[in-house]
C-alpha cells in the first residue's frame, strides 16, 4: 500500500520523488513514497557502466593488445619485428581476424573486470572517506588501486587464457578454444594454481597502474571544472546542476591519466607476461618467480629492449583505451542516473 495514503494532511510533506509502489504507467510525483531500493540499484547501475565502458574501451585496441603480447613474450615469428612491422606481418600469416585472436576471451573478462573496477573504485572511495576520514585527491589513489587489485583478482584466470590464445600462431595450436585451454591449464599445470601464475606481479603492477589512472583522471577533472566550469564542462543530462566534462575533455583526460599509469607499472605488466606464459616458453624454469622474471628480463634483454619493450605500442594502445573507458563511464553515469 502506498504510504501516502496514511500520511496526515495537516504535515508538511517531504520533497518530491517518483513513487516505487504505483504500477510503471501509472506513476507518478509522490511526496511520501521511500527510495528503498536506491543503495542496491546505486552499486548495480555503476557495475553496468563499468561494464559497458571496458568492453568499449578493448574492443577499440584489441589488435594491438595482440601485436603487444607477441612482442613482450619474444615470439619466435615475430621476435625481430617492431610494433607496426607486426600489425602488418600477422594478417599475412594469420589473416585479419589473427589480429582479434583471444578477443573472445577478452570480452568475457573484460566486461566483469570493468564492471568491478569502476564500481569497487565508487564504493572504495565512500569507505574511505567515511571510515578513515581521508578525502581529497589521496582518497582516489587509494580507491583506484584497491579497486584494481580487487578487479584482477576476480577476472585473472580468463587473462590467463586469454593471453594463452593471443600468444598462438596460425599452424600451432596448443589450445582449441576457451574452454579447451581452462582444461589443459587445470590438469597439466597444477589444478587451479595454474590460473594463478604471475598473479603477485600482477596485483603488484595493477595497483599503481589503477591508482594513478584513476587519480589522474579524477584530479584533471575536479581541476577542469573548478577553474575553467563554462569552457570545459556541460550540465549533465540527468542532473543539471552537476557539471560534467564535455566529451572531447574526457577524452583528453583519460588519456592523460593512461599515459602516466602505464609509465610507472610497464616492467610489471612484462614481468607478468612472461610468467603467464609459463610452460608455452622454453626457459620457463627462469621465470618462476616475480624477482626471477624480472633479473631474467633485464640479463638477457636490459631496460630498453626488455622490461620496456613494447611500450611505444602499449602508448598507443593504451592511451585510446584509458580515453574511451573513462568517456564511456562518464556518459553511461548520466544515462542510469548516477549523478
Amino acid at each position: 500500500r502506498c504510504p501516502c495514503a496514511s500520511r496526515s494532511p495537516l504535515r508538511e510533506p517531504p520533497p518530491a520523488r517518483l513513487c516505487p509502489w504505483l504500477p510503471r504507467r501509472r506513476r507518478g510525483r509522490c511526496r511520501a513514497a521511500p527510495d528503498r531500493g536506491a543503495p542496491r540499484l546505486l552499486w548495480l547501475r555503476s557495475f553496468i557502466a563499468g561494464g559497458v565502458a571496458g568492453c568499449c574501451a578493448k574492443t577499440t585496441t584489441a589488435p594491438l593488445d595482440r601485436v603487444k603480447i607477441l612482442l613482450q613474450a619474444h615470439n619466435h615469428h615475430y621476435k625481430h619485428l617492431g610494433v607496426f612491422s607486426t600489425l602488418c606481418a600477422v594478417p599475412k600469416k594469420e589473416g585479419y581476424l589473427g589480429l582479434y585472436k583471444g578477443n573472445g576471451a577478452m570480452m568475457i573478462r573484460i566486461f566483469p573486470y570493468g564492471a568491478i573496477q569502476f564500481m569497487a573504485f565508487d564504493q572504495y572511495k565512500k569507505v574511505i572517506k567515511k571510515q578513515l576520514g581521508i578525502s581529497g585527491h589521496v582518497h582516489r589513489l587509494m580507491a583506484g588501486s584497491m579497486a584494481g587489485i580487487t578487479a584482477v583478482v576476480c577476472t585473472y584466470p580468463l587473462d590467463m587464457v586469454r593471453v594463452r590464445l593471443a600468444f598462438q600462431v596460425k599452424g600451432e595450436h596448443k589450445y582449441m578454444g576457451i574452454i579447451h585451454a581452462f582444461k589443459m591449464i587445470y590438469t597439466k599445470e597444477g589444478g587451479f594454481s595454474g590460473f594463478y601464475r604471475g598473479l603477485m606481479p600482477t596485483v603488484v603492477g595493477m595497483a599503481p597502474y589503477a591508482g594513478f589512472s584513476f587519480f589522474t583522471f579524477g584530479t584533471l577533472k575536479s581541476i577542469g571544472l573548478a577553474q575553467a566550469p563554462n569552457l570545459l564542462g556541460r550540465p549533465s543530462l540527468d542532473n543539471p546542476d552537476v557539471l560534467v566534462l564535455k566529451t572531447h575533455v574526457n577524452l583528453l583526460c583519460g588519456g592523460i591519466a593512461g599515459a602516466i599509469a602505464q609509465t610507472i607499472s610497464y616492467p610489471l605488466d612484462v614481468t607478468r607476461r612472461r610468467m603467464q606464459l609459463g610452460a608455452v616458453l622454453p626457459d620457463s624454469e627462469k621465470c618462476l618467480t616475480m624477482v626471477q622474471t624480472l633479473k631474467y628480463v633485464y640479463q638477457q634483454h636490459g631496460i630498453r629492449r626488455g622490461l620496456y619493450r613494447g611500450l611505444s605500442l602499449n602508448y598507443i594502445r593504451c592511451i585510446p583505451s584509458q580515453a574511451v573507458a573513462f568517456t564511456t563511464y562518464e556518459l553511461m553515469k548520466q544515462f542510469l542516473h548516477l549523478n
